[in-house]
């Protein structure tokens, strides 16, 4: 069985968004307190808990570079929030959410069209060990599926 890791956004980028109320496309960070499901903090990849503070950036994603690049909205924890892998799982924000979409690239950034699956976020970690292992695949986005929104990283360990 192939081992991977979840990872979280950019510390640096969190804290340059708590810090400038400026996202990556030079708008203003907008403010929101949790009132219902859909507030996944990229920053620690936990949900946001009923009341806490968010923040709703756009993020300019590290990879792929390339064709495939693209922004995305991310919901992160006003306050600072421990941020570290989760190893071997499927963080809380992605099996929470409705449905999925799992984007498998290669070493040169190139999409793998092949592998990707639009799955509910439950069902995403069991579709994810069929396809990490392919000698092929160097990372995995994980996005809702509906919106597009970036939720993690997926490197093999």
């Amino acid at each position: 069985m192939t081992r991977f890791r979840c990872v979280p956004m950019d510390p640096a980028a969190a804290a340059r968004f708590r810090i400038t109320g400026t996202d990556d496309r030079g708008g203003a960070v907008h403010h929101r307190a949790v009132d219902g499901p859909g507030f996944p903090c990229r920053a620690c990849l936990r949900l946001g808990l009923p009341g806490e503070a968010m923040l709703l950036a756009s993020w300019d994603l590290p990879l792929p570079r390339g064709p495939y690049w693209t922004p995305s909205p991310v919901f992160l924890h006003a306050r600072d929030c421990a941020s570290a892998p989760v190893e071997d799982s499927i963080p809380e924000t992605v099996r929470a959410n409705p449905l999925v979409s799992l984007r498998h690239y290669d070493a040169d950034g190139m999409c793998l069209y092949d592998l990707g699956v639009v799955l509910p976020g439950e069902a995403a970690e069991a579709a994810l060990r069929e396809r990490i292992a392919d000698p092929r695949v160097a990372f995995v986005n994980i996005h809702t599926a509906r919106p597009g929104c970036w939720l993690t990283r997926v490197e093999k360990a």
